[in-house]
């Protein structure tokens, strides 16, 4: 069997960890012949391929990024479509995909294999809201990062006595401010999930200071004040129709400031938290994914993606990822909160 590997979306520390499991278990226990599409459903549109021999992915796992690239295209747009993929394939010669990537990818994973392909996904986002897994890769590389810088603005907040606040990401859900926050002992932790007044975050900011601590806040991207009905956002729309979100944190500043008196310094990790090298946790569990993904593939599950449940590799539908979002439940922030201000 020929199989086509594509990852699409952001990009992500276990990726290249994801892809070299695929292939060694492929090869090596079921000698099935793998290529790569090059820059996610672009390649597949386009029939972009490169050969993924097992040379190709010799000792990547340790690597951050993609070695095949990636991109946000629509499969259904720019000339695209279940037509002129399948057409593709087969010129190609290719039986299968396994598509890595979060829920724009396996959304469009599903259409096309309601619409006949033969797709099998691999749950790929740093946010972790994808309710269907417990933890997805990645998400542990940008907790410690995070934790990383943070820890270094928390040094120079300490010095310079200001309040310093620091944004992650988190389209959805907060679960890295969360985990980031609890583990640099964060003053605020502000998440999607809640809506928070300023008046509340000046409230512990304040709280902190009193104490002779530099106080730090730590935001996610998509946070959403009480008094906003949506997150902030100022650069427009992504492929596949979502805003681009990114500087709550240089919002809260000035009032937060103006609310306390205190000198306030924003910072936004961005992409920072999608770099480097993936923690051992996230190599393993990606390399697991990988190999999972050849068992769906050998058993033709067309149309379910591999998953983590508690310590075991399960497989569930495309529907049970795109159902619903994982959330940061209320008594897990409320365990949290207590250590605010």
């Amino acid at each position: 069997m020929k199989i086509g590997i594509l990852t699409s979306g952001g990009d992500c520390p276990g990726l290249n960890a994801v892809i070299r499991g695929a292939v060694l278990k492929g090869i090596k226990v079921h000698g099935h012949e793998f290529v790569g599409f090059r820059d996610g459903w672009r390649g597949v549109v386009e029939g972009d391929i490169v050969d993924l021999p097992r040379q190709m992915v010799r000792g990547i796992s340790k690597q951050g990024g993609t070695i095949l690239g990636t991109s946000r295209t629509n499969p259904f747009e720019a000339n695209g479509g279940p037509e002129v993929i399948t057409a593709h394939m087969g010129r190609l010669g290719i039986d299968a995909l396994i598509a890595i990537g979060g829920e724009g990818t396996l959304a469009a994973a599903r259409r096309l294999t309601d619409a006949g392909l033969k797709i099998v996904g691999v749950p790929k986002t740093v946010d972790n809201d994808l309710d269907a897994t417990d933890y997805t890769f990645g998400f542990d590389t940008a907790v410690q990062i995070a934790t990383e810088a943070i820890d270094r603005l928390r040094t120079t907040g300490e010095s310079h006595h200001r309040c310093m606040i620091a944004e992650v990401m988190g389209r959805h859900v907060g679960w890295i401010a969360l985990h980031a926050g609890m583990a640099t002992g964060a003053h605020a932790i502000l998440i999607p999930e809640q809506k928070t007044s300023i008046d509340q975050v000046a409230t512990w900011v304040l709280e902190a200071h009193e104490r002779g601590r530099a106080p730090l806040v730590v935001v996610a991207e998509g946070f959403v004040p009480d008094h906003a009905d949506s997150p902030h956002s100022e650069r427009g729309l992504d492929a596949f129709g979502r805003p681009r979100l990114g500087g709550i944190a240089d919002q809260l500043a000035p009032a937060l400031e103006a609310r306390t008196g205190i000198e306030t310094r924003a910072t936004v990790l961005g992409h920072i938290q999608r770099g480097g090298v993936p923690t051992s946790f996230d190599r393993v569990l990606a390399t697991r994914l990988g190999m999972a993904a050849i068992d769906s593939v050998v058993d033709a599950r067309w149309g379910t993606m591999v998953s983590l449940n508690g310590t075991e590799i399960v497989h569930v539908p495309f529907e049970s990822a795109l159902g619903n979002l994982k959330t940061v439940p209320q008594h897990r922030y409320d365990e949290a909160r207590i250590l605010f201000g």
